[in-house]
């Protein structure tokens, strides 16, 4: 190919400010005038030079500094698209409309909207929740489940509650401002597994204390789980709930890492580790390794804490893991007293794209596994159930309940009501907000008065929007909500119930070998008590490609 001759016009912008710098000094020099026009032209030059001498980044030097203002708009690209692109109903991951209800009723503005729906009512997958021509009269929205009915200490809890957020992901004061909120709400907060640290205890309001795979707040130095330091913390009247994490939807399978640098007193009073070490969450526990030891780690901390409820969340994906859990809960008579199912579409302050996008089952399916199987094998009357993932309105609540859980847990939808504004921004520290970061200059910016009011305004008019749906639709408490009240268009021309979409078993059918269904079929025979590992028949898929 010829070589070009012709001067390259991606070059224009480089000569044009070399000349407007050779031109405009001398004129500034001579007629005595301000320095700003050259200095402007000095640092275009400059930065065209530093451009073309550079070699990280080769549109850079093909483009010298025009190449800046590709990186300038990419930059704000997300911002851009979140506030003049987007529609009102575009989730991404939550639309501007989601966000709007919880900014309006966390301030206790006014949140009904004019005209009518904009969603689009005859595109597949809309849902609605069906009404009665009898509705029903409410004197409180202030519902609650028993949950740990065998335990010596049961907790009635709230149907919607903080989901796990740990202290050195959110700030003092978010953290501060959430707890405030719940105290004064009635409604608990999730410790998330970074343990119990000042900013939980100071407000007084309830806590389930999570506890993950790196046992902050109950670990040895090496990591492995402390009884006596577990003791001291569960017996503290505030805590609530006991709940051993074993997956989280947004990062199944996948530990963390609290840089030391970013390990402060504070944190390290609270996780149990020493000021500038690193905080490793392992991805999978030292305290158990099959089904059995599971549940018996759940009985010692039935015991340590006094007889408080005590369960596990988890992100269900191979399905036989599940099931193994349940078959060792048959055959050795030991229960958790709740399970927290965790969707896959559930949030974090930073996990690889592949796992956010594509590891872990959605909300929907992960609950409907587990209620069916707990109904099948006649579990489900002794063993709650919450689930988490994307649930911001009434509506999200009364869908989840519908499906089989009997609360709702929420993250994202409480750092809204704290001022998120979805920046994105998690995972760098420099949260707009002062909610995800651990920057004093930014986290001591969040009024802890002002937001812990918003947050229980959020739960208490969320509640009340819940109760006008119930009584909508006859019902008189949440937890007569079932399949049969929530329908899914499923075409332009069929729409279907819940109970009609989705299987649900008869109580025993498991048991009993009745379910018709290809994933009880499949693995639930194959599924052992006393192993997490895989059915014969999947280890040998494995060793092949011929299937």
């Amino acid at each position: 190919m010829a070589k070009t001759t012709t001067f390259p016009l991606r070059y224009s912008a480089y000569v044009i400010s070399i000349a407007g710098l050779i031109i405009s000094l001398p004129i500034t020099l001579w007629a005595g005038a301000g320095y700003v026009i050259p200095l402007i032209f000095a640092g275009l030059t400059t930065l065209g030079t530093w451009d073309l001498l550079q070699r990280s980044h080769t549109v850079s030097r093909n483009y010298p500094i025009m190449a800046n203002f590709r990186y300038l708009f990419e930059s704000v690209g997300p911002e851009i698209r979140q506030y003049f692109i987007q529609s009102d109903t575009e989730e991404r991951p939550f639309s501007r409309e989601q966000r709007t209800i919880v900014y309006q009723r966390a301030k206790n503005v006014l949140d009904k909207r004019p005209f009518g729906s904009q969603l689009g009512m005859y595109e597949e997958g809309f849902e609605w929740m069906n009404h009665s021509l009898t509705p029903s009269k409410l004197s409180s929205s202030d519902f609650r489940i028993v949950i740990g009915k065998n335990c010596d200490k049961p907790y009635s809890a709230s149907v919607f509650n903080i989901s796990a957020m740990s202290f050195g992901s959110l700030s003092a004061n978010a953290i501060l401002s959430l707890n405030s909120g719940a105290r004064k709400g009635g409604f608990y907060h999730d410790t998330g597994e970074g343990s119990i640290s000042r900013y939980h205890r100071e407000p007084g309001g309830d806590l389930v204390w999570e506890i993950g795979s790196g046992y902050f707040g109950c670990r040895h130095p090496d990591g492995s789980f402390n009884p006596d330091m577990f003791r001291e913390n569960a017996c503290l009247d505030q805590v609530k709930m006991i709940e051993v994490k074993l997956s989280q939807g947004a990062k199944p399978g996948h530990g963390g890492i609290l840089p030391g640098e970013k390990v402060t007193e504070e944190i390290a009073e609270a996780r149990g580790v020493q000021v500038g070490e690193d905080c490793v969450s392992p991805a999978s526990h030292s305290a158990f390794a099959n089904p059995v030891e599971l549940l018996e780690f759940l009985e010692q901390l039935r015991e340590l804490s006094g007889g408080k409820p005590v369960g596990f969340k988890l992100a269900i994906g191979h399905p036989w893991e599940w099931f193994a859990i349940v078959k060792a809960m048959l055959a050795t008579g030991k229960k958790p007293d709740f399970i927290v199912v965790d969707g896959g579409e559930g949030g974090t302050g930073a996990a690889p794209l592949e796992f956010i996008n594509r590891l872990g089952m959605p909300m929907t399916e992960a609950l409907l596994l587990v209620h069916n199987t707990l109904v099948g094998t006649n579990l489900r009357e002794d063993i709650a159930i919450g689930a988490a993932g994307k649930i911001t309105s009434a509506f999200n609540i009364a869908r989840t309940l519908a499906l089989g859980a009997d609360w709702c847990n929420a993250a994202r939808g409480y750092m809204f009501a704290l001022g998120c504004i979805q920046a994105l921004n998690c995972h760098t520290g420099r949260c707009p907000s002062g909610i995800a970061t651990q920057d004093p200059r930014r986290g001591n910016k969040l009024d802890v008065k002002l937001k812990s009011e918003r947050v229980f305004n959020y739960h208490k008019n969320t509640l009340d929007a819940l109760q006008n749906l119930l009584e909508a639709s006859g019902l008189k408490h949440s937890s007569e909500l079932g399949p049969e009240h929530i329908v899914r268009r499923v075409s332009k021309t069929e729409i279907h119930s819940y109970l009609d979409l989705f299987p649900f078993l008869e109580p025993g059918a498991l048991l009993e070998g009745k379910t018709g269904l290809t994933v009880f079929d499949k693995y639930w025979e194959e599924a052992r008590p006393d192993t997490f590992e895989p059915p014969e028949f999947i280890l040998k898929l494995r060793e092949t490609k011929l299937r």
